[in-house]
């Protein structure tokens, strides 16, 4: 699924280049758990936005689904951005002004659904996760790790081939995250390709793979 080739970044500063990957090489395979891990610094977040097609200034190839990402315009990779990428953010990134069930239809919106097919897909999102009475209400009405789930619902209801994690449950208490993690780990059982960045090893254990990032380098 996932074909990654020498992937660097770097930023231009007055004492020179300063490398935030270096000569990331990786394969995922469409079905696959992966975790990445390292300290604060290392890369992680960054490659995540990489894989994610958020990160527009890299250097190397990479290929999403046979798309070589590399050779494609901004455009292009946003359109297999929305097809394809679903992505869970550590600071949940909810739209303040639209409620639950108004934020789960935002991903369905970028497609061609028609509206009835849209809001059946919501309604059984919300049945899914047992938000169906919260569904008019607002982020800022929501605890921490309900804003939590409804990230993950929307981030998986246009089901995404790829579906990316960044510290999902850093904002959240053990059995909101133990939560989360047991709904990557059904989704993966059915099918759904994941890569989580995660400083905690419990949650590290739920992936299938680990890698670390070390100073922007993959350690071996």
């Amino acid at each position: 699924m996932v074909q990654l080739r020498d992937v660097e970044k770097r930023y231009q500063t007055r004492a020179g280049f300063t490398y935030v990957l270096r000569r990331i090489t990786l394969d995922i395979a469409a079905g696959d758990f992966l975790t990445i891990m390292g300290p604060s610094g290392a890369g992680k977040s960054t490659l995540l936005g990489i894989l994610g097609l958020y990160d527009q200034a890299w250097e190397g190839e990479y290929h999403l689904l046979g798309h070589p990402v590399h050779q494609l315009s901004a455009k292009e990779r946003a359109l297999l951005n929305k097809r394809y990428v679903g992505f869970v953010f550590q600071q949940f990134h909810l739209l303040d002004d639209l409620t639950v069930a108004e934020n789960l239809d935002i991903p369905l919106s970028y497609r061609n659904i028609p509206k009835a097919e849209r809001q059946g897909m919501v309604a059984d999102m919300l049945d899914r996760f047992g938000m169906v009475a919260k569904k008019d209400l607002y982020p800022a009405q929501l605890s921490g790790g309900q804003q939590q789930l409804v990230a993950v619902a929307r981030a998986i209801i246009a089901r995404p081939a790829l579906l990316l994690a960044d510290e999902p449950t850093g904002n959240l208490h053990t059995d909101q995250g133990r939560e989360i993690m047991e709904l990557f780990k059904k989704l993966n059982q059915e099918g759904t390709t994941i890569v989580q960045v995660t400083h905690n090893e419990v949650w590290a254990a739920y992936g299938r793979r680990l890698i670390r990032l070390k100073d922007g380098w993959m350690e071996k």
